[in-house]
């Protein structure tokens, strides 16, 4: 599909009162949607990821009390970190994008999976089959989130997680997983002060962005570095309700956690061949002019930050 025309056909449901309800239709029926098992699949890849860096770093998801921010369409992270011994997992959400048919699904294919969450998580298989088994039984009857895991799993939606009314060092780890390229800057600055403030002293920030141009996606005759070329004017028209991105680089989003009071542990940005030889086919908007070609082709980052005891919290 040609971007402009998922662009405009999203900017259009955006001002219908059905909208939502259309553009996830579209989303099952023609886009990232219609091969629910590959976009599972994708998920939980990224999650063994995560954790991995977590274990990397001396953090254990067992016992561990976590917070992610986007819960989105589906549960995967905090199904699979429940399923792992997650002590507690609190999923905030702007929107309540939760779908009933999705988190069945979601919960159906872990089944398939529970010896690589044992086995990433490192603890017993039993655990996890005791603890998936309790899932499943409860979402046969009912979409009971918390009741399904024992309290362990609580979802929060219409929720802000700049202003999330938890105490003061409640959190060992905030979280999110393709999330902060659609948040406005702005918002990602108080997101980020308010896990400063929830985190507990030893407790650690994870994101992982994918900072390139989500109409590539979609639109093989474009790369992800795409949307450089336009000014902020002429790009916020292709901007909408269901796909806004803030195209800021990878760096940006670290410095940004630097600024709000974390040291930062872990940073995968690097530039590679590849997408250095992209940029050079873009004629980049002078918008950009600050940055260097380096700074430019960057489009995924995971990047891992702590509280940095020096400040005060």
């Amino acid at each position: 599909m040609q971007w402009r025309i998922k662009g405009l056909v999203q900017k259009m449901l955006g001002y219908l009162p059905a909208g939502e309800q259309a553009h996830y239709l579209l989303q099952r029926r023609f886009g990232g949607l219609r091969d629910f098992k590959a976009e599972f699949e994708s998920k939980v890849e990224d999650w063994r990821i995560m954790v991995g860096h977590f274990l990397s770093h001396g953090f254990p998801v067992q016992g561990a009390r976590l917070f992610e921010i986007g819960t989105g369409w589906y549960p995967t992270f905090p199904f699979a970190c429940y399923l792992g011994g997650a002590r507690k997992v609190l999923t905030f959400d702007l929107n309540r994008h939760l779908k009933r048919e999705l988190t069945l699904a979601c919960a159906r294919q872990m089944g398939s999976h529970l010896e690589v969450i044992a086995s990433t998580c490192k603890v017993p298989i039993a655990d996890v089959r005791a603890r998936y088994q309790r899932l499943s039984e409860t979402l046969d009857h009912r979409l009971d989130l918390a009741g399904a895991t024992g309290g362990v799993i609580d979802y929060h939606a219409p929720a802000d997680a700049r202003a999330t009314q938890l105490p003061a060092g409640s959190v060992d780890c905030v979280f999110s997983n393709s999330v902060l390229e659609h948040v406005p800057p702005e918002v990602i600055d108080g997101i980020f002060r308010e896990s400063r403030r929830i985190l507990a002293p030893a407790g650690m920030m994870f994101h992982s962005v994918n900072c390139g141009d989500h109409y590539a996606y979609v639109d093989r005759s474009i790369t992800p570095l795409q949307y450089l070329r336009y000014s902020d004017r002429r790009w916020n028209f292709w901007q909408n309700a269901f796909l806004y991105q803030n195209r800021l680089r990878a760096h940006q989003f670290v410095d940004m956690a630097q600024r709000a009071g974390f040291l930062i542990a872990l940073n995968t940005a690097h530039p590679t061949p590849l997408r250095l030889g992209q940029l050079a086919t873009v004629p980049v908007h002078p918008r950009f002019a600050p940055f260097s070609p380096e700074q430019l082709c960057i489009t995924t980052v995971d990047f891992i930050s702590r509280p940095d005891p020096a400040l005060p919290a």
